[in-house]
């Protein structure tokens, strides 16, 4: 691989002379939002490791205190500010700060309002000092936001420079947290026109904190990387494609994508509005499987369908696990692309403790036509054959990124007349009729599955999300959870040479280059328990 410089590998995208100078302006507005005090060396930025990840423990600009407080998980937060050993001034400001350095490092960014988070946190202070408890659930809680949902006073955008706004109110999402006790303090970074798996805009390319050679993923991938980079305990993501998982598996952190309608989406910065071949969902971003629960039993508990007819009025059902034994699917590929070895590894791992547990019944699962399911998926999410992208480029000057035009182009994509529309979503709910049936069959309670085909991947490569997309076309609710494995040079190699089973197949055996990935999390993806709408 060619060395690139730091600030070359972190760059945004370009674009005509008018575009460039007014993503100067903005990108100079954020920078100047950033304290002085919390300015990184210039020596640190020029030539930073590949893992950056120590930098905010070592660079001397936070206390031991902010320190121990940006090591809590959401909960943990929650629980210290409810008893009274943290305020939410000292959490905010901790993060805040933090969030701060970990931009420097890896451009995850849009806006930066620490000044404001730290006035909603004495605010709740003040009411928790005179009335002796919480206002809600997330009381104090620091929750970093990514860059399309809408909140007062702060940058937003629907995937492109032409649709960058302030907005002028909170989204029903981030209403619905902030009446919880949620304190927002930072809006994060999001590729060119939210259809990528890897993150690059006009406020930089997005860098994986644990190897920056590689991407965080997207499109939630500023998220990704400040959770990883600890500047957040909690963060709102979205996922159309994969877009909460991936970026969480490529960082080695928690996410959630639930089933669509089932948490609030309205008013979110889009720039198809009425395209409902995919409805995309929301979900947290966190440190813990327990930060999970604790986002969709606050969320979920503040009855969302009450303010958006589209949510589904359904209540958070764990199952009740002690009545059976769990019946544990692993799904070792989808027929199309054979994960890379980091990721075999970890499967062949989890399959083995699995079978070693008395309270576990596992068995292979055989996925289901995949190929043609990620086609339809991929037909779906450009009707209009992707004008609306090529029109909001050219109207803002913005050059066209190589993966965006990947993603509107054939053969997958094309324009489509209202009969052909029809068609299509003929054809996809045909396909989940056969899966549905296909699913019960395998008599499965959840599927252990790659939440893509490798670890993070180099810079503009994601060119398969068959992995994720799949699921988002079924509907069918998913996590991803770290494995506590990192890719390994030593051992993460081929042991005999692979035989291609498609086209994406051996474009994906092309980019394996044990070295490039050294380091990278390997995380696993769970779908589904108790399938849709129990989830």
């Amino acid at each position: 691989m060619a060395t690139v410089s730091f600030k070359e590998k972190i760059k945004g995208i370009g674009g005509d002379a008018s575009y460039e100078a007014k993503a100067r302006v903005l990108r100079e507005q954020l920078e100047a939002k950033i304290p002085a005090d919390l300015k990184l060396p210039p020596a640190v930025l020029e030539d930073p490791p590949l893992d950056i990840t120590r930098i905010p423990e070592t660079c001397g600009l936070l206390t031991a205190q902010e320190l121990a407080i940006t090591e809590l998980d959401a909960t943990a937060v929650c629980q210290k500010i409810a008893t009274g050993e943290l305020t939410a001034v000292e959490a905010v400001t901790a993060f805040g700060k933090r969030a701060a350095i970990a931009h420097q490092l890896t451009a995850c960014l849009m806006d930066f309002f620490l000044d404001e988070g730290i006035k909603q946190a004495q605010q709740l202070d003040e009411y928790f000092q005179k009335e002796g408890r919480v206002v809600g659930p997330l009381h104090g809680l620091p929750i970093s936001v990514k860059g399309h949902y809408p909140l007062k006073g702060t940058v937003g955008c629907g995937g492109f420079f032409i649709n960058m706004e302030t907005s002028t109110e909170d989204c029903d999402m981030t209403s619905i947290l902030r009446s919880l006790g949620a304190v927002f303090y930072v809006k994060t970074n999001q590729p060119q026109s939210l259809m990528h798996l890897e993150s690059k805009s006009t406020y930089g390319r997005v860098l994986n904190p644990h190897n920056t050679n590689l991407t965080p993923g997207g499109s939630s991938g500023g998220e990704s990387a400040l959770v990883a980079m600890k500047g957040s305990c909690m963060g709102l993501g979205t996922d159309g494609g994969g877009s909460i998982r991936g970026p969480s598996a490529h960082c080695g952190i928690y996410g959630i994508r639930p089933s669509s309608r089932t948490t609030p989406t309205h008013g979110l910065l889009w720039y198809q509005h009425g395209q409902d071949g995919v409805f995309a969902s929301t979900g947290p971003m966190c440190c813990s499987a327990r930060d999970m629960r604790l986002f969709l039993e606050a969320v979920l508990g503040a009855n969302p369908a009450l303010r958006d007819p589209d949510v589904l009025p359904i209540p958070l059902k764990v199952p009740d696990l002690t009545q059976k034994k769990l019946r544990v699917g692993i799904m070792m590929h989808d027929g199309v692309v054979m994960p890379h070895p980091p990721t075999i590894r970890a499967l062949k791992l989890v399959k083995a403790k699995l079978e070693a547990s008395s309270e576990v019944e596992v068995v292979d699962y055989i996925p289901y036509d995949h190929d043609r399911g990620y086609s339809i998926i991929r037909e779906l999410y450009y009707d209009d054959g992707g004008a609306t992208v090529r029109r909001l480029l050219e109207e803002g000057g913005e050059d066209m990124h190589p993966l965006t035009e990947w993603v509107i182009s054939p053969p997958y994509v094309k324009n489509h007349d209202a009969a052909e529309v029809w068609k299509l979503r003929d054809r996809r709910d045909n396909f989940r009729r056969e899966y549905s049936d296909h699913w019960w069959s395998q008599n499965v309670d959840v599927v252990v599955c790659p939440p893509f085909q490798g670890t993070a991947s180099p810079h503009d490569t994601t060119k398969y999300w068959g992995y994720t997309a799949i699921w988002n076309l079924l509907d069918y609710p998913g996590a991803v959870f770290p494995t506590g494995l990192v890719a390994d040079p030593a051992i993460d190699i081929y042991q005999e040479s692979p035989s291609p089973m498609s086209a994406a197949d051996e474009y994906n055996i092309s980019l394996y280059n044990a070295a490039i990935f050294k380091g990278a999390p390997v995380s696993l993806q769970t779908d589904v328990i108790e399938r849709i709408l129990k989830s």
